[in-house]
């Protein structure tokens, strides 16, 4: 469905397992941090009250997700550290085009698309890979919405750009992405 140029490996589970509150935490501060730009891509686009509409939903949606997941850290007993540093999503960010308005905000669609892309793939590996059942059926629920939220920003670039060129610029994206991701999948975090 993503297209993604190089699956993650399965034993990044494993690393992922070897320590649950350290992958948790790292995974609330994804998703509030997955809230607050699709409320910064609504201060892009005031003039498209559908789209607003939507990123709203998304926000709020991401938003429950954190508290979804600093519940099962306090469940737990675990520390709610603080917000980590996702060297993944800084080194996307670097591909993002500063050209036109419409280049830029494209290129934020698909640079959310990306994240979210990536994000529903290792929740993928985490619900085939690891042995905690609450675990497997939570992040099976998140794989779900990642992947709607993956269409839904994918759909707002075809919809503000020429979506031949979306496309074209959405494989810039794969590869790009497939040449950093060769540097991850060995950290406990989710996009690490």
């Amino acid at each position: 469905m993503f297209k993604l140029k190089l699956p993650t490996d399965p034993r990044w589970a494993n690393i992922a397992e070897g320590n649950i509150e350290e992958i948790l935490t790292d995974h609330a501060w994804c998703e509030q941090k997955a809230a607050t730009n699709a409320i910064g891509l609504i201060t892009m686009l005031p003039e498209y009250a559908e789209i607003v509409t939507e990123l709203l939903a998304i926000a709020q949606e991401e938003l429950d997700h954190f508290n979804q997941v600093h519940e099962i850290i306090k469940k737990r007993g675990y520390t709610f550290g603080r917000a980590r540093k996702d060297d993944y999503v800084n080194e996307l960010a670097r591909f993002i085009v500063q050209g036109s308005r419409e280049d830029l905000i494209v290129d934020k669609m698909l640079f959310a698309a990306m994240i979210e892309a990536r994000s529903c793939e290792r929740f993928k590996v985490l619900t085939e890979n690891i042995k905690d059942e609450e675990l497997k059926a939570f992040y099976r629920e998140l794989m779900i919405s990642e992947a709607n939220h993956y269409t839904t920003f994918i759909g707002f670039a075809r919809q503000l750009g020429d979506p031949e060129k979306v496309n074209k610029r959405w494989e810039e994206w794969l590869e790009y992405e497939a040449k950093i991701i060769q540097s991850y999948g060995n950290k406990q975090t989710i996009h690490g």
